[in-house]
């Protein structure tokens, strides 16, 4: 193990890492937005908008983030629409996303018994106030696991980002290896790297579901 090599290129991980940790943030948020907007679509049974959703869901979950990426990247500029490395990064991960953020949303939203909903407007609450006040609030709780296993798995889809030219943390593994032939030192620095950014969140992830568990909520 080399490690002067590791000192010496540590740096280019850390940038990496700070690259992949934005383009990340900004397409799980993205994603929890289309996940909310879709999920109230689906649980009001909107006509047309929900079997758009629908379509979208199966399209989404069921084509590989790469093939996604590769047809942002390099099938759009043969119809005239040409998108950055990270433009490309954040639709893919928005667009793959959003199905899995919807899906969690919806479970949580059918979890809450359909009484709460009546009750809430037998007192006067508009369907608005309730959705605000009663239904989401706890769906919110009860979709908690899944909410956080999807941003886990969508950070982990970013190691994707390398094949359109994104300098994340794969594609300066990937380089370092190719050029220095020093493959045991960069992988161990990319699992290292992915460690550090993954394992803060599955440790807040697992105390968050616990204090809600004792709080009473998700039940």
């Amino acid at each position: 193990m080399d490690t002067r090599f590791i000192a010496e290129f540590a740096p280019m991980y850390v940038e990496a890492a700070g690259l992949t940790i934005k383009i990340g943030s900004i397409g799980i948020l993205i994603s929890f937005f289309i996940g909310i907007f879709g999920s109230l679509a689906e649980y009001y049974r909107i006509p047309v908008l929900k079997q758009i959703v629908s379509v979208y869901i199966e399209l989404s979950r069921n084509t590989p983030l790469l093939v996604q990426l590769y047809l942002l990247y390099f099938g759009f500029p043969k119809i005239g629409v040409v998108l950055s490395s990270e433009a490309c990064a954040i639709i893919g991960l928005s667009f793959l996303g959003g199905s899995y953020m919807t899906e969690a949303f919806r479970s949580g939203l059918e979890a809450v018994e359909k009484i709460q909903m009546e009750s809430a407007l037998s007192i006067g609450l508009s369907r608005i106030q309730v959705m605000r006040y009663v239904i989401y609030p706890q769906a919110l709780s009860i979709s908690v696991p899944a909410l956080c296993a999807n941003v886990i798995f969508l950070i982990k889809e970013t190691s994707m980002f390398s094949a359109v030219a994104l300098a994340d943390l794969m594609y300066v593994a990937k380089d370092l290896i190719g050029l220095y032939y020093k493959t045991d030192e960069a992988l161990l620095m990319l699992v290292i790297a992915y460690l550090i950014l993954l394992l803060p969140i599955s440790i807040f992830a697992s105390w968050l579901e616990r204090r809600l568990r004792y709080a009473g909520f998700g039940n």
